[in-house]
């Protein structure tokens, strides 16, 4: 009996769950196909097929909606920039490793999509460029910048503002393919390596790394 009743709170949990990512998905297309003027809770809670005070439940805001899609979409790639910033790699192939991989992501239609759909509705809906430079832009530039503190300190670059390097770094980054795409301008894979491989050199000689 302790058994069934220690299971029945963890299957409680496991369908809430899935509810909740259901949920993240839905409002993740509604959002890239309608634009976050388009969304409304409403309509995610009717193709939901639940009440609204059920989506509220998990979400009582679009506001809290559009953080969470944006967390979720977020995390892996996050943890995956842990992994790549170890403290012991080597720094210049680390730079490059990171630029390769930013570009990578910024780059990937989804990210793109966002990226048109945040451009296009911040005037309207400032909050909505808050949400995302809080979960997407800053949380990256504040991981890059703890791992450019610990190279600055081990005097393996030029000793500066660690969060104004990993800005600068995501700068670089950010000027070549990513720009031709918002643009309508079509890029090849190719182009990311050339790219990171530029980017990184130069953020190289410029922070002054082996």
């Amino acid at each position: 009996m302790e058994t069934l009743m220690e299971k029945a709170p963890g299957k409680r949990e496991a369908r809430k769950e899935e509810r909740r990512l259901a949920i993240l998905q839905v409002a993740k297309r509604s959002f890239l196909d309608n634009g976050y003027s388009g969304t409304s809770m409403s309509a995610i809670s009717a193709e939901l097929g639940g009440s609204k005070g059920t989506l509220w439940s998990y979400f009582p805001s679009k506001e809290e909606l559009f953080a969470a899609v944006l967390d979720h979409a977020t995390t892996s790639y996050r943890q995956e920039l842990g992994d790549l910033l170890a403290p012991s790699a080597d720094l210049r192939a680390t730079v490059f490793a990171f630029a390769r991989s930013f570009i990578a992501k910024i780059t990937s239609p989804e990210a793109m999509r966002l990226h048109r759909l945040v451009s296009a509705e911040s005037g309207r809906f400032p909050e909505v460029g808050e949400i995302f430079y809080r979960r997407a832009p800053q949380p990256t530039q504040q991981l890059l910048a703890g791992f450019f503190a610990a190279q600055m300190d081990a005097a393996h670059m030029r000793r500066d503002d660690p969060l104004a390097a990993a800005r600068v770094l995501a700068s670089l980054c950010m000027g070549g393919a990513h720009q031709r795409l918002l643009w309508g301008i079509d890029t090849s894979p190719g182009d990311i390596e050339v790219e990171a491989r530029y980017a990184a050199d130069i953020f190289a000689r410029a922070f002054e790394i082996a």
